[in-house]
């Protein structure tokens, strides 16, 4: 099982870093951080990033679709999805495959980031706790991105329609505070309430790591690669 995952996370690693799209979408987010962290820099003059890091769901809103719409809605456009549920390969196996290097060029994309940190460690004296913290939350608020692009991937054979189905949803969880509290009320604001990310995400900058927010993300994560099997499973035997 380790092997076979090992392979389809290496083959899918070799198309991102081959792929112009993921490029322009890695270029498209660090210039984004970039003229975030200089007018924030300006701005406050303060040697904080947590600002920064309150903004990457903005970012990643654009950043994630690109990155997943292609996983599985590529593979059944060109016929090799039937080929490869054909091999001794589990569903659970290329599901987790193509997760893990998704995940894997996220923490690429992140890295790259860490020359903001890095600035801020040279030209000043912020708080390390919170900065490794909010950079967590980021990757665990990412990893749960993914996984519903993965998943937006897996109904259909269209990159496009992939795409705007993980925009849209992401969308609607990032926007959920807000309608629970200008829009909804009572047990309906509640239960929207529960699903915001940013709701989810805002005291890790802080340096405030709540269990439950963690579980939230996994949750999401578990949730959404489990009902992507499910789907591949059923076009296996359709």
């Amino acid at each position: 099982m380790i092997r076979n995952i090992y392979a389809i996370t290496e083959r899918e690693l070799k198309s991102y870093f081959a792929s112009p799209v993921a490029w322009i979408v890695t270029a498209f987010f660090i210039a984004m951080w970039g003229f975030l962290f200089a007018a924030i820099v300006a701005s406050g003059r303060e040697a904080v990033i947590r600002p920064l890091l309150n903004n990457f769901s903005v970012t990643f809103l654009l950043a994630g679709p690109l990155l997943t719409m292609r996983l599985i809605a590529e593979e059944a456009r060109t016929g090799t999805l039937e080929l490869l549920l054909t091999q001794p390969i589990r569903e659970v196996e290329l599901v987790l495959g193509k997760y893990i290097s998704s995940v894997v060029f996220l923490m690429f994309m992140l890295l790259m980031t860490g020359y903001f940190a890095t600035l801020l460690e040279m030209f000043g004296n912020p708080d390390e706790g919170p900065m490794l913290s909010g950079y967590l939350g980021v990757l665990l608020q990412g990893m749960a991105f993914l996984a519903i692009g993965l998943l937006a991937s897996a109904f259909t054979q269209n990159q496009i329609v992939a795409a705007v189905v993980t925009f849209v949803t992401l969308l609607i969880l990032w926007l959920s505070d807000s309608l629970a509290n200008t829009v909804l009320s009572g047990t309906a604001a509640d239960v929207v309430r529960y699903v915001s990310i940013t709701q989810r995400f805002n005291d890790m900058p802080r340096g405030i790591i709540d269990t439950k927010d963690v579980v939230f993300f996994l949750t999401i994560v578990v949730g959404c690669l489990f009902l992507t099997t499910q789907v591949l499973t059923a076009r296996r035997w359709r």
